[in-house]
């Protein structure tokens, strides 16, 4: 790797722009459809935090000398995601990179997705309205915690947009896609709008497993967020991260201790830190 340990300052960011990393997790952020990032420099994608992530910052390092910022590709729901990049770049920002990489904050908060969802169920409702239309938010099954987020955010949604039902459905969890629809026709709905609340597709799981209650016709409500929507909220993102580059915050130290409190059931990062020969 070249030794490009040089200070970062206000008018090297403006001239080098960025290298910009983003990383996914359970919400697939890490294969989202992005417009060009033509304000910074290339853009690469980890689906993960683990290897793929170590193999992308050292191919952007390497390819150039432009600072490198990490973006956790989450809506809010995986804070899981924004702890592991944390651990990975603390090792790495120690030896050449120092300096040079900087860990934005997460794409999304769990405030945003309530607000991306709202906008989406009631343009959803608007376009094909009628008091039979139920509401399906969809997201890829995760683990318990980052899962019963999603139904606290749906009811938040169904309470603030003033619907009958918005109802809750996992791809590849409990209740899957199908349990999901069969549900909203029992209770009622005879239209039933899946909505993703992720990075993914709306519709796009196997439609198995529904009992014999009559099946209501699904409409795919997604995706939540256009490609242009997302690359500007990725630029927002990548340009408050490298002003506090410049100030001499990479971001990381708070990102360590993004999943505490979750439920996870883990010590703070900075009680297991000494385990790990990091500190």
């Amino acid at each position: 790797m070249a030794d490009n340990s040089a200070p970062v300052t206000k008018t090297s960011l403006r001239a080098a722009r960025a290298a910009v990393v983003i990383v996914g997790g359970h919400e697939g952020g890490g294969r989202v459809a992005v417009d060009p990032l033509v304000e910074y420099g290339p853009l690469l994608c980890a689906a993960s935090a683990g290897r793929q992530l170590d193999e992308s910052l050292y191919q952007a390092l390497d390819s150039s000398d432009l600072p490198v910022c990490v973006v956790p590709m989450t809506l809010g729901r995986d804070p899981q995601l924004v702890a592991g990049i944390a651990r990975t770049l603390t090792v790495l920002s120690r030896g050449a990179a120092a300096g040079r990489v900087v860990l934005a904050e997460s794409f999304g908060t769990a405030a945003l997705l309530t607000g991306w969802l709202r906008v989406a169920v009631a343009g959803a409702a608007r376009r094909h309205g009628g008091t039979d239309l139920a509401m399906l938010v969809t997201a890829n099954a995760a683990n318990r915690f980052d899962d019963a987020e999603l139904f606290r955010i749906a009811r938040l949604v169904k309470v603030q947009e003033g619907l009958p039902w918005v109802e809750v459905a996992f791809r590849g969890g409990d209740p899957d896609l199908a349990e999901g629809i069969d549900r909203c026709g029992r209770l009622g709905a005879r239209r039933v709008a899946v909505v993703p609340a992720d990075f993914g597709a709306g519709t796009d799981a196997p439609m198995s497993g529904v009992t014999d209650t009559p099946m209501p016709s699904v409409i795919d409500g997604g995706p939540l967020l256009s490609p242009s929507a997302i690359s500007g909220m990725l630029a927002t993102r990548v340009a408050g991260a490298l002003l506090k580059l410049t100030r001499g915050d990479d971001g990381i130290a708070a990102g360590l201790d993004a999943d505490h409190g979750h439920g996870h059931g883990g010590e703070p990062w900075r009680a297991k830190k000494k385990i790990w020969g990091v500190g």
